[in-house]
C-alpha cells in the first residue's frame, strides 16, 4: 500500500506508513520517561518523523500520544517539560486502561463504532469532524508505560502489517529487563489456564505449554511471524480496518484482560493476530498494577468474569465457575498458612481474605 488515499466519506486518510502510538500511564513517571525515549528512538530508527500537532500528516509520519490518567507523580508535568513532541492529554480522572485508550482512539477518528462504558450506558465516541481528532493513521500502537521499544521494533511491526493486508494486528517479543525471555503471545483463555492459576501442574514445566495458553519457544527463536490469538497490550499494533470492524476497548474492564476482549472481537470480525519475533520490546510488568494488591485481585477477576460471561458457552461458563470457587478456597488457605507462619501482618490477611470473599460473592449467583 502506498500514497494518499481517501475514507468512506471522502476525508483524505493518512498514507499508509503513518503510525500513531499511544500510551497510557498511572503513576510511573520514571518508567514512562523510558517508555517515551525508547518508542522516540525506535521511531527515528525506523524512518518516521514525529509530528505532534498532526494537523498534517505524510509518509513516514507518526503521532505519539499520552493519556495520564490523574497521575500524581508528577507524570504529567514531566511529559510537557522533557518531551514537547508528545500530544499529552492530562485526564482528570483515572480512566483505566480501556478508557484511556479510547479516549485516544477517539482522537485519532474513531467514531464509527458503539462502546460499551464503564457504568454500564452506551456511549457513542466523539467522530473524526471533532475539533480534537487528529488525521487517520492506518496502524496504532498500543504501548505500555513500562515497555521500551528496542531498535527498530516499532517499524518491524508496521511493515508487517503493510505488507500483510489481510492481518488485523500484531505483537512483540517481549523480554526482561536483564534480557530473559517473556512470553508476549497467548491462546485465548481455556479451562486448563484457569486451573493452572490455582493449581500448578507437576511436571511445572507444562505451565510453559500449550495447556496454558503459551507458544513454543521455538516459535519465537526461529524469528519468522507466527499467527497467534493475542498478544498483550504492552505492545500491540492493530490495523485501523479491524479496530473499526470489532469497535473500541470495552470499558467495562478497568484494569486486565481489555486486550484480550479487544483481540478475541476483532479475531471473530476476520482479521487474524501474528507474533513479530523480529520486534523486541523490554516489558518491565505490572508496575501500576502492583501499587493496589488486594484491589488488583479484584479487578481481575471481575474482569475474567466478564470474559468468561461473553466468551464462554453455558457449560464451559459452569466449569469456570466452579474452579474460581475452589480456586478461592485454596487461596483462602494459603493466605493463612502464610500468616500462620508469620509473614504477613492480621492486618494483611484481613485484607487478602475480604478480597478473596468478595471474589466468591461475584461468582457466587454465575450458574
Amino acid at each position: 500500500m502506498s500514497g494518499r488515499r481517501a475514507t468512506d466519506d471522502g476525508r483524505p486518510a493518512a498514507d499508509a506508513a503513518s503510525l500513531a502510538v499511544v500510551v497510557v500511564s498511572y503513576n510511573v513517571r520514571d518508567l514512562l520517561r523510558a517508555c517515551l525515549s525508547a518508542a522516540l528512538a525506535s521511531l527515528a530508527q525506523s524512518g518516521y518523523a514525529v509530528n505532534p500537532a498532526s494537523s498534517v500528516v505524510g509518509p513516514r509520519s507518526s503521532t505519539l500520544i499520552v493519556i495520564d490518567n490523574a497521575s500524581a507523580d508528577g507524570s504529567a508535568e514531566m511529559v510537557a517539560v522533557e518531551f514537547p513532541q508528545v500530544r499529552l492529554v492530562a485526564a482528570q480522572d483515572n480512566l483505566g486502561f480501556a478508557g484511556g485508550n479510547n479516549l485516544a482512539l477517539r482522537m485519532l477518528g474513531f467514531g464509527g463504532a458503539e462502546v460499551q462504558g464503564a457504568g454500564g450506558a452506551k456511549e457513542q465516541p466523539d467522530g473524526a469532524d471533532s475539533p480534537f481528532a487528529i488525521r487517520h493513521s492506518p496502524f496504532v500502537l498500543l504501548l505500555n508505560p513500562d515497555a521500551e521499544p528496542l531498535g527498530d521494533a516499532l517499524g518491524q511491526m508496521a511493515r508487517f502489517l503493510d505488507e500483510h493486508p489481510n492481518a488485523g494486528g500484531v505483537g512483540a517479543q517481549l523480554q526482561y529487563p536483564d534480557g530473559r525471555f517473556q512470553h508476549g503471545a497467548f491462546r485465548f483463555p481455556d479451562l486448563w489456564q484457569l486451573w493452572f492459576d490455582f493449581f500448578p501442574p507437576r511436571p511445572r514445566r507444562l505451565l510453559d505449554s500449550g495447556l496454558n495458553g503459551r507458544y513454543a519457544r521455538a516459535l519465537y527463536d526461529a524469528g519468522t511471524p507466527f499467527p497467534i490469538d493475542f498478544a498483550l497490550g504492552a505492545a500491540l499494533m492493530v490495523r485501523r480496518e479491524a479496530i473499526e470492524a470489532a469497535g473500541l476497548l470495552d470499558e467495562g474492564y478497568f484494569m486486565y484482560a481489555e486486550e484480550v476482549d479487544w483481540c478475541w472481537r476483532i479475531q471473530r470480525a476476520g482479521w487474524p493476530f501474528y507474533c513479530v519475533p523480529a520486534a523486541r520490546v523490554i516489558h518491565h510488568g505490572g508496575a501500576s498494577a502492583r501499587q493496589f494488591r488486594e484491589q488488583s485481585f479484584l479487578n481481575l477477576w471481575r474482569s475474567r468474569k466478564r470474559l468468561y460471561d461473553r466468551f464462554y458457552g453455558p457449560g464451559r461458563r459452569r466449569l469456570a465457575v466452579q474452579i474460581v470457587r475452589l480456586g478461592m478456597w485454596a487461596e483462602a488457605r494459603r493466605a493463612q498458612r502464610v500468616a500462620d507462619r508469620g509473614e504477613i501482618a492480621v492486618d494483611e490477611l484481613n485484607r487478602r481474605l475480604a478480597a478473596i470473599n468478595e471474589v466468591r460473592t461475584l461468582f457466587a449467583g454465575a450458574l
